[in-house]
């Protein structure tokens, strides 16, 4: 223990808290009054528990370690105690008796659930056969001024483990997701799952010889998705800004420059609505290879994403619910009309706005007013097929007034080359045949520009920078776009996009 003198507390700073926070400031102001630190700067940490626990050998000559971790549990018994401390792998216990530590047992009495301690000692086995650490040493590292809301379990006579008390509270949970990761220790797995999906993705490109980029988050004009953004002002240029809410355009810029395949992971922003698949803030892959096209694109999604599952689970196949779902190439393929056929049995090929409009009332289906003929046929195939897609599928072949920045098809007039994978009714991710011709794409912007005067909000802006690329020359291009965070919620059966987020966006507390 630090002997230095440490200042007493101002009890006056904490005269409105609980009495279990009264009673920690309490021990902290006893444990500095014994010159105790109760924030060192570090401690010589060489051991995680369930490396201990899984490499222990009663046979082998005594092992000595030293670990650091909080406190999840005590049990005091005069001149001796068992805690369990809990470290970025698990939880090991520790056994400390008066007569190994001296008088800083002393001070493991003002010791709480949630204190961060280290602990130097050798490993042996207890009577009830669990692996533990005989303290020799330990030290206080950072002393918890709020009770954690601690979990009780108890395992009945079946051997099943029972827990009482969870800290399952999903709104508190997403506010303190600190207190989250360190109760409920599953959630940390997700966040160690999503990382190596986005390892996975890298180590996957990379090895193809695609480069990773960086493309502006505050962008003069903003487009590359049908979306809302939020705005801001720049002081020194006296310029509104807007957050990026996709990173195509500049990506593609890329591409006319000679790049031969480029990808970014984009924190992207949309000013819409929020529910179990939509978060404000969100992570997106982009992905761009010249002289390429949407088949071979789909040949590529196929073999990535199957990667990344046999990468985080081990295995093609995982299940959500009651539902198997196997990524297991090939996909089932099924062009945008012939899959609302399918689910609804009306052929929407060829219908007027009038039509559709008619066919959406019939299905139940709401529309906005202003709705184009594009985001009617959405709407349908949303709400109508969408859900019942559960195995990963190929929808390919939209509406060219869904794609204003796909290819038009090579064989059938009035769509363009882009597919969907949709997998457990949700979108998993988004690709074209890039539309490279600058005077048809200026053709869509105004027809996008046509949209927006007409109320639609989320139709593209016009954006002449980008067209004046095109008309440089951009080669043909595959174009892919993958949600990470409806990916991760996939992959670790996630219900909501706020459980693959480690510090989702919340209403203010107060």
């Amino acid at each position: 223990m630090d002997d230095q003198q440490q200042p007493s507390v101002d009890k006056s700073l904490y005269e409105d808290l609980n009495e279990l926070m009264r009673r920690r400031r309490d021990e902290l102001d006893e444990l500095k009054r014994h010159g105790i630190n109760p924030y060192p700067y570090s401690f010589d940490r060489a051991d995680l528990s369930a490396d201990i626990i899984r490499n222990h050998n009663d046979g082998a000559p005594q092992q000595h370690v030293s670990v650091a971790g909080r406190i999840m549990s005590i049990r005091r018994m005069g001149k001796a105690s068992f805690c369990h401390v809990q470290d970025s792998l698990g939880r090991i216990q520790v056994y400390l008796r008066r007569d190994d530590v001296g008088e800083a047992y002393d001070a493991f009495k003002l010791l709480d659930i949630g204190d961060i301690i280290g602990v130097e000692g050798f490993i042996f086995r207890t009577k009830t056969g669990e692996v533990s650490i005989h303290a020799r040493r330990f030290e206080l590292l950072a002393k918890s001024l709020r009770p954690l809301p601690v979990v009780k379990e108890k395992v009945d006579e079946q051997g099943n483990k029972i827990t009482y008390d969870p800290f399952a509270d999903k709104e508190l949970r997403y506010r303190q997701r600190y207190v989250d990761l360190v109760v409920n220790p599953a959630v940390q797995q997700v966040f160690i799952k999503r990382a190596k999906i986005i390892s996975t993705m890298r180590q996957f490109f990379d090895a193809r010889g695609f480069v990773e980029v960086e493309t502006p988050i505050l962008q003069p004009i903003y487009g590359g998705a049908f979306a809302r953004p939020f705005m801001t002002h720049h002081n020194a240029l006296d310029i509104d800004l807007y957050l990026r809410i996709a990173d195509e355009l500049y990506l593609k810029r890329l591409i006319v420059g000679g790049f031969d395949g480029v990808y970014e992971f984009a924190k992207d922003f949309r000013n819409e609505g929020m529910d179990k698949s939509h978060n404000p803030e969100f992570t997106m892959l982009e992905l761009y290879v010249a002289y390429k096209d949407y088949i071979w694109m789909m040949e590529l999604v196929e073999q990535l994403v199957s990667t990344i599952a046999k990468s985080v689970n081990g295995t093609m196949t995982i299940t959500i619910g009651e539902r198997e779902i196997d990524f297991t190439p090939p996909w089932k393929r099924l062009t945008m009309f012939d899959a609302i056929h399918e689910h609804t049995g009306k052929s929407l090929r060829g219908k007027s706005e009038a039509e559709l409009r008619a066919v959406a009332k019939e299905l139940h289906v709401e529309v906005e007013p202003g709705a184009g003929n594009g985001a009617m046929i959405d709407e349908i195939f949303g709400e109508l097929v969408e859900p019942k897609l559960i195995n990963p599928t190929f929808i390919t072949d939209y509406p060219v007034e869904m794609s204003p920045l796909a290819k038009k098809h090579r064989r059938e007039a009035g769509l363009v080359e882009r597919f969907e994978v949709i997998a457990n009714g949700r979108e998993l991710c988004n690709a074209f045949s890039e539309l490279n011709d600058p005077i048809d794409q200026r053709q869509r912007f105004e027809e996008q520009m046509t949209l927006r005067a007409r109320g639609d909000e989320e139709a593209q802006v016009l954006d002449e920078d980008f067209l004046r690329a095109l008309e440089y020359g951009m080669p043909p291009t595959a174009g892919l776009g993958i949600g990470i965070d409806r990916l991760t919620m996939l992959l670790t059966n996630q219900d909501s996009i706020r459980d693959v987020i480690l510090f989702p966006q919340m209403k203010p507390e107060h």
